[in-house]
């Protein structure tokens, strides 16, 4: 696709963009920014486009991940740290310690919930539990990606429902 026909099939379809950059940003100014970020994008990766593809959704994703990559690069931002001097701590003679017993007393309560969970829930749960991704433990296990997160979804809620005072 030439870059006159792409342009003017961008310019066709950035209307609809408008209301869903505000719809993200809740205020009007960060929406044409936003806005303007996706158009130049856009343009910038017009080779990148499938002719034949849904060029709306194109653009939505643009926007979309350009709205999340900003929102963690401002949640970074605005990370605080506390350089105040906390002497005062130091000369702090109380001494606390953690209440082992209880503590295990709920790690144990909380291993025999996932235990008593049905197998079928328990494997993926555990798996999920032990730093596994979601592909990984439905290749390990042999179902199906969906089946495998929804699975873990359930052992969660059955988790929740048991443990209910935590």
């Amino acid at each position: 696709m030439s870059t006159p026909e792409f342009n003017e099939m961008l310019v066709d379809n950035a209307e609809f963009l408008r209301p869903f950059a505000i719809n993200l940003t809740r205020d009007n100014e960060a929406a044409q920014d936003l806005f303007q970020e996706t158009m130049y994008r856009a343009i910038a990766n017009h080779e990148k486009y499938n002719v034949g593809t849904n060029i709306k959704a194109w653009l939505y994703t643009i926007m979309r991940n350009i709205f999340i990559n900003n929102y963690r690069r401002k949640a970074k931002q605005n990370t605080i740290f506390d350089n105040t001097p906390n002497e005062f701590l130091l000369d702090y003679n109380q001494v606390t310690t953690a209440n082992a017993a209880e503590s295990s007393l709920k790690m144990k309560e909380i291993q025999g919930a996932i235990h008593q969970l049905p197998d079928i829930f328990r494997n993926p749960f555990l798996l999920y539990y032990d730093g596994y991704k979601y592909h990984e433990i439905a290749e390990m296990l042999k179902e199906p990606l969906g089946t495998i997160k929804s699975r873990i979804h359930f052992a969660r809620k059955l988790l929740k429902s048991q443990l209910e005072r935590y």
